[in-house]
């Protein structure tokens, strides 16, 4: 530790003219009062997992009146525990483990506070506080559903904040205390110390806790033995906002993936990657089936167990993140202990829901008939495309287990498995889209649809085929991609289009702009999938790869522009060391950039980090690594071009966009046609 670092710990801890023991017993007071508020919230939570579903069963108004009380106590509570650990990251109180370990007074402010999820136990108390937001929220904003449905969720809410706030107490306590506190912490790991990573975990939280309320409205309805459109339409904003923040935080982490590890790739396929993929699959097919059930009336069944299964497969990623039992450099703990405490909340709730889902399956009748050529028939084509999808990375994810497990062998599955797997279903996915989305309900017309697509397909075709002429030598799946990617873009703008009506061409666009707003967002967030699905294959298929020893004051070639290293010095960073190269990119003989890449090495983690450099571009990115100075005195050097990276980010974007656009639809709020269900007419 620094001179520096070593006094302002002293006077931190002697205070304004404060004995010292004084000064410790008030941050012990204060950490305390954290740990207490976190024992008071678990009671809170028992009796709103009991006493509403009592009173639920009985009738009784006002046990069921209860549940919402209980949790806004029980999200205050946790809010007060999850900022006592704040403030002990921030102020590097050092007498708390999790502090030790995961910080240090040299580090920035920022990477204090992020310190506070960049570990099992402070990420596993964020998980806890988004579940009791969310429970808050039902409990707010679902003041116009029905008395029993309402008390019944909550409590579903109040039994899985009950579990994971065992869990934490019991295996992962945050507020565990050392005896004798060092002077300084052991910081936190060098990769988390990014805005991109600062802001992920949250995220990502919200999508994979969010899923919860989907699966508590789920259980509620099979207890109450109701399905109905009114409950389509209420599980449907809270599985959009869930899978809202999904599509955000794995965008967050695709893109520090890309700009921080230094190896020029935005998805690895790795386990954790993968454990937020598939719920947020799994959640794209929860949106559209609630669609059938709220217009339609069918595929009840498959929309409870969507429901179940989702959540379920949120747990599979804790589980996969904490357990240890599958190797990831995102993982959070190595402990056997945890993984069978996940594996037993795993079991009780997933297993208890869908034994109450074999149970209840006779009163979920469909209402609703529809012919093959239908939106119906589309959803569904869309849900089973989806759900294998999501079932064939589960496979992938959890095989090198089973091996070892059954076979006694050590295997890895990784990146060329689930491309050759996965692709085709994205392709038959792309290709159904655009006429599925068209089709009208219960009777649609293939043909007509088709023919209002005729121009898209042509569009897309030329731009598939100019894409195949433009390029010498190399695989068909760009021109494939790109093809694909324009009839999912053309076709959604298509559908809009054709939501205006058949007149002439002004009073069209005049009604463009009047559509609701869930037009604008299902348009959007297709058409972000589309321009996603394009960049994907573009980075896969035309990237420029170039490795390389290079002298100072050597340039070299790198698709078409000129890259010349320019001196490589020494820098000291606020809490690192850096060899960091100056290195001038033009075109033509034209400056294009000036780009600084990185080697850090963090003293006190003791651990090297990459830090690419990249000149972002709207067509294609430059992207250098530095690497390890070599015997000949040059330096090895990783140059990348990346043909339409932004466009990824923009594609994810643009979907999280039209979800939220979607969300704001007056339509989709939680109280929209509450009280025509209590009178039993679905809402239209």
């Amino acid at each position: 530790m620094t001179t520096g670092a070593a006094e302002g710990r002293r006077d931190f801890l002697l205070g304004a003219g404060k004995p010292i023991m004084k000064r410790n017993r008030e941050l012990a007071m204060i950490i305390e009062l954290g740990h207490f508020a976190l024992i008071l919230a678990l009671m809170v939570a028992m009796v709103q997992a009991t006493l509403p579903l009592w009173g639920a069963h009985r009738r009784d108004a006002r046990l069921m009146a209860l549940a919402g009380p209980a949790a806004l106590v029980q999200l205050a509570l946790v809010a007060t525990s999850f900022g006592v650990l704040t403030w002990a990251f921030v102020a590097s109180d050092f007498s708390l483990a999790v502090v030790v370990a995961n910080s240090h007074t040299a580090k920035p402010l920022l990477y204090k506070i992020t310190g506070v999820w960049g570990n099992h136990e402070g990420s596993l108390l964020l998980w806890v506080l988004i579940l009791a937001l969310y429970g808050a929220a039902v409990a707010v904003f679902g003041g116009n559903l029905p008395a029993s449905l309402r008390a019944r969720a909550l409590a579903v809410q109040g039994m899985i904040g009950v579990a994971f706030m065992l869990f934490l107490l019991l295996t992962s306590n945050p507020f565990w205390r050392l005896a004798t506190p060092p002077l300084d912490g052991r910081d936190l790991n060098p990769l988390l110390q990014d805005p991109g990573l600062a802001f992920h975990p949250p995220f990502l939280y919200l999508g994979y806790v969010g899923l919860s309320v989907a699966y508590s409205f789920a259980v509620a309805a099979l207890m109450e033995g109701r399905v109905d459109a009114a409950w389509g339409r209420w599980v449907r904003p809270w599985t959009l906002a869930a899978w809202i923040f999904l599509t955000i935080g794995i965008g967050l982490g695709s893109w520090w993936a890309y700009y921080e590890l230094g190896w020029g790739g935005f998805w690895f396929w790795d386990p954790v990657e993968n454990s937020s993929f598939m719920p947020w699959l799994l959640a794209v097919a929860l949106l559209h089936s609630a669609v059938v059930v709220e217009k339609r009336e069918s595929l009840k069944a498959w929309t409870i167990l969507l429901s179940i299964i989702a959540f379920g497969f949120s747990m599979i990623g804790t589980f996969i993140v904490r357990s240890g039992v599958i190797t990831s450099v995102h993982a959070f703990a190595n402990d056997p202990e945890r993984g069978v405490f996940i594996l037993m909340i795993l079991g009780v709730f997933t297993g208890g829901a869908l034994v109450l889902f074999a149970l209840r399956a006779g009163t979920m009748e469909a209402k609703g008939v529809f012919a093959l050529a239908s939106r119906e028939s589309a959803l569904v084509a869309n849900n089973v495309l989806l759900a294998v999808s999501a079932f064939v990375v589960f496979i992938g994810t959890i095989w090198p287990l089973i091996a070892e497990l059954l076979l006694d062998r050590s295997l890895s599955v990784g990146a060329p498995f689930f491309n050759a797997a996965f692709t085709p279903f994205v392709v038959v996915l792309a290709m159904i889209l655009p006429p599925g989305a068209m089709l009208a309900w219960k009777r649609g017309n293939l043909g007509r649809s088709f023919r209002a697509l005729v121009p898209a397909l042509i569009l897309s075709l030329s731009l598939g085929a100019l894409g195949f002429a433009m390029q010498t030598g190399q695989t068909a799946l760009g021109p494939l991609g790109l093809a694909l990617g324009a009839w999912v873009v053309f076709g959604a703008l298509t559908d809009i289009w054709a939501r205006t009506g058949r007149e002439g061409f002004g009073a069209r666009a005049g009604r463009l702009f009047r559509l609701p707003r869930a037009d604008w967002g299902k348009a959007a967030a297709h058409g972000g999938l589309g321009i996603t699905i394009f960049a994907v294959s573009a980075m896969t298929a035309w990237k420029i790869e170039d490795i390389r020893v290079v002298q100072l004051g050597e340039t070299f070639p790198l698709g078409g522009f000129e890259v010349r290293l320019d001196t490589v010095d020494e820098v000291d960073g606020p809490n690192y060391r850096s060899t960091m190269a100056q290195m001038t990119v033009t075109r033509n003989g034209a400056l294009v950039s000036v780009l600084f890449p990185e080697k850090r090495i963090y003293p006190v983690a003791g651990m090297p980090t990459t830090e690419a450099a990249i000149y972002y571009g709207f067509l294609r990115d430059v992207y250098l690594v530095l690497g390890d100075r070599q015997q000949s005195g040059g330096w090895a050097v990783r140059s990348y071009i990346e043909p339409f990276a932004n466009w990824l980010w923009g594609g994810l974007l643009l979907m999280a966009l039209g979800g939220g656009l979607s969300l704001s639809d007056r339509r989709y709020r939680v109280a929209a046609g509450a009280q025509k269900s209590m009178v039993g007419v679905p809402a239209e």
